[in-house]
């Protein structure tokens, strides 16, 4: 039986926050039970001949749903071929998390929380469109450590507006008295489509400058290496042995599948995409009907690009070796000139089978990615 990994789709938000671009969506709650049922007629449909290794559930807010929603589709995933090391990840906001809701995770196999809090500062988290307090969320994450949830990551950001460096290094510290055994820590984009984008065109967002968001970045590595945390990726630090299996299939390339409103997978080759409106969503699962709207068959090329773009995101880069029997080539014979010119700027290092970023070429990785785009003309 293949093995894969799953990520489930919830849609719903109590508010949008003002920097998210995802495909999420705020006072749709009265489709609530209708999309579980949906999403859990499309599991069935999908997930039934796979063995599952890790699942990760995400959104929008998946505490959003109601006590007996949020009970039902675990129960749908509960009977599905589930490994027996299995990660199950679900993602918490702080103010939508109670006692009973974390009892029913606990009950049917969540292992791990992963709670949005980005700051510290409740001035700051109002302005970006949070909904909780800091008191909330340390409510809740007592809570999560309460009911026994002994695997927790707490997601931060920096370079939001108005955000001093003094702020950020505060942040910092707080959470690390928490002890979670994972921390995300993001730095801001302005995505198009978003409130702060907005913002942003008409010069209203006062954004740290690229020096300090520079400061921010090396503070965030610092205090957490000397609190234990060790850095496995660009924007994710762990306890030892608590790394996120989950994101680690996204980076090393390996086979998921996506359910629900504007899920994607990547299974046999080929990238899918299901529809993101939630009511076409439901009609069309309740009508048999495919809610795929993309599907696209990765080239070779497609292939290695993946590969090493987010093999690269990972501290530990890539294994070349893997490369090599994945397809077939030495990475040299496509990528000699890049890997040089790489290394020559002290970007890049290639040790025996490793090839991985220079703490300088993580902070310019996007450019660095830039240079493995490969001509397909």
């Amino acid at each position: 039986m293949k093995e894969v990994s799953l990520y489930i789709h919830i849609p719903f938000c109590k508010q949008r926050c003002f920097y998210c671009d995802f495909p999420t969506f705020a006072g749709k709650e009265r489709f609530r039970e209708e999309y579980v049922e949906a999403l859990i007629k499309e599991i069935e449909d999908k997930c039934s001949n796979y063995l599952i290794k890790t699942i990760f559930i995400g959104g929008g807010t998946p505490s959003y749903l109601e006590e007996k929603e949020l009970e039902k589709l675990l129960i749908a995933v509960s009977k599905l071929n589930l490994s027996d090391k299995l990660e199950y990840s679900m993602e918490c906001n702080p103010g939508t998390v109670n006692e009973e809701k974390l009892k029913i995770m606990k009950k049917y196999g969540i292992n791990r929380i992963s709670f949005g809090l980005q700051s510290c500062n409740d001035q700051l988290l109002k302005k970006i469109g949070r909904i909780h307090t800091f008191k909330e969320f340390l409510e809740n994450y007592n809570l999560a450590r309460k009911v026994g949830f002994n695997n927790i990551n707490i997601d931060l950001m920096y370079g939001l507006p108005n955000l001093t460096i003094q702020d950020w290094k505060n942040t910092l510290e707080k959470i690390c008295e928490l002890k979670p055994e994972h921390i995300s820590a993001y730095s801001l984009i302005i995505e198009e489509g978003t409130a702060f984008y907005k913002l942003y065109e008409k010069d209203k967002l006062e954004l740290p400058s690229e020096d300090d968001e520079r400061v921010m970045d090396k503070l965030t590595k610092d205090i957490l290496k000397s609190n234990g945390y060790h850095q496995y990726e660009i924007s994710n630090f762990a306890l030892s042995g608590k790394e996120c299996e989950h994101n680690k299939v996204y980076w090393s390339l390996e086979e998921y599948i996506g359910v629900g409103s504007a899920s994607s997978s990547y299974i046999d080759g080929y990238r899918l995409v299901n529809i993101s409106n939630i009511n076409d969503y439901i009609e069309k699962i309740n009508n048999n009907i495919s809610v795929v709207i993309d599907k696209y068959e990765n080239s070779i090329e497609d292939e290695m690009e993946e590969f090493v773009f987010m093999g690269l995101r990972m501290v530990s880069g890539i294994d070349l070796l893997k490369f090599k029997k994945k397809f077939g080539v030495d990475i040299n014979s496509i990528y000699k000139e890049v890997i040089e010119k790489n290394i020559k700027d002290g970007l890049l290092v290639v040790e025996g089978n490793k090839m991985f970023l220079t703490a300088k070429g993580m902070e310019l990785s996007n450019s660095v990615m830039s240079d493995f785009i490969l001509d397909k003309s």
